[in-house]
């Protein structure tokens, strides 16, 4: 049996809102309606895709056509907008960062527990291939046991002129990348988390971070360092993975890269090469057949499941893919993250 596309009401048209309506627009399951921005021309904007524009939060509120509300505004209101859809009896999609602090998210969900409404966040790099392809390699085993992952995002042109350059706004890169990268090292290791460092940047901006290392120890022992960096004209690449019998690298986006296995291990001693100044045996390389390279894996992804997950929960069929206590964990580490740098000093986390 058919049902009818889940009404959608954006509240935020800038960058973010408009891209989240030319991906509903290719499903079946949803239907933008309308928006809400208070700047004119993103409301002129949403007019111009033949979108409804309501004067206010309360017309899409008042709206029985309107099942879900999509949070895309700047992050500082999220947790006021979230939990009025959620007493007004909508289901809701929030953009990440859920919102400014733990708390303000558990009284998200608190009033989403009240109301038995859906809440949900759009945590979309969780379908970006270059993630799904170090998770397979991490659940699959073929690189032993992992022991270390690097994950980076480097780019060289500052913080976007916008909000994200002020703090009351929720601006800073720890706020924006930073929660994709912990949630998705958080997600793929299981293992609890025991010590947390972090060091922010300030190249341009001292109210906010324009960038950070940031270093965990899971209790397993296994490691994991994720860095931002808005002014690195040399990009490192994207994953740097390490396992007992193996590494494995991802350069950019574009999904260069490789695998290096151990096939075999006959402990046969290195034969010593000139290093610089010296000679080193113990980096020597390897020049027998007991490694071999394969190109990165590819994985089809498509981050439109997400929206499907929405209305296979909504429908009674699914449970949703981002959850409640995965959100705060990200939410709880990352401000373990920003405490670490404040006091310099690794903080104990779990």
């Amino acid at each position: 049996m058919s049902h009818s596309p889940l009404g959608v009401a954006i509240v935020g048209f800038g960058g973010m809102g408009s891209e989240h309506a030319r991906k509903i627009e290719t499903i079946d399951c949803m239907r933008v309606i309308g928006s809400y921005d208070p700047e004119p021309t993103r409301q002129q904007a949403a007019l111009a895709l033949g979108y409804q524009t309501y004067p206010n939060l309360q017309a899409i509120l008042d709206d029985p056509a309107v099942a879900i509300v999509l949070i895309a505004t700047p992050n500082h209101v999220h947790k006021e907008i979230a939990i009025a859809a959620l007493r007004a009896k909508k289901a809701v999609i929030c953009e990440k960062p859920v919102t400014m602090n733990s708390d303000e998210l558990k009284e998200i969900i608190a009033v989403a527990n009240e109301t038995g409404m859906l809440f949900t966040v759009h945590q979309n790099r969780r379908w970006d291939e270059d993630y799904l392809a170090i998770k397979q390699l991490y659940d699959d085993g073929s690189l032993g046991e992992i022991t270390h992952i690097e994950q980076r995002i480097h780019g060289s042109r500052g913080i976007p002129g916008d909000w994200r350059q002020l703090p009351e706004y929720g601006g800073g890169m720890m706020l924006d990348w930073g929660v994709h990268l912990v949630d998705r090292i958080l997600l793929m290791v299981k293992d609890k988390v025991k010590h947390v460092f972090c060091h922010l940047i300030h190249d341009d901006h001292q109210t906010v971070d324009d960038g950070f290392h940031l270093f965990i120890e899971f209790e397993s022992g296994k490691t994991a360092l994720m860095e931002v960096g808005t002014k690195n004209f040399i990009n490192l690449p994207l994953w740097y993975v390490t396992g007992t019998r193996g590494t494995a690298l991802i350069q950019d986006w574009s999904m260069q890269g490789k695998i290096v296995h151990l096939e075999h291990d006959t402990g046969h001693d290195a034969t010593p090469i000139i290093a610089g100044a010296g000679l080193t045996k113990t980096m020597a390389p390897r020049i027998d057949d007991s490694t071999i390279e394969t190109p990165m894996i590819r994985l089809d992804t498509d981050v439109r499941d997400f929206y499907q997950n929405v209305a296979d929960v909504l429908a009674g069929k699914a449970e949703k893919i981002v959850k409640d206590d995965e959100v705060l964990r990200v939410m709880l580490l990352l401000e373990a993250a920003m405490r670490s740098d404040a006091l310099r000093q690794v903080v104990p986390f779990e």
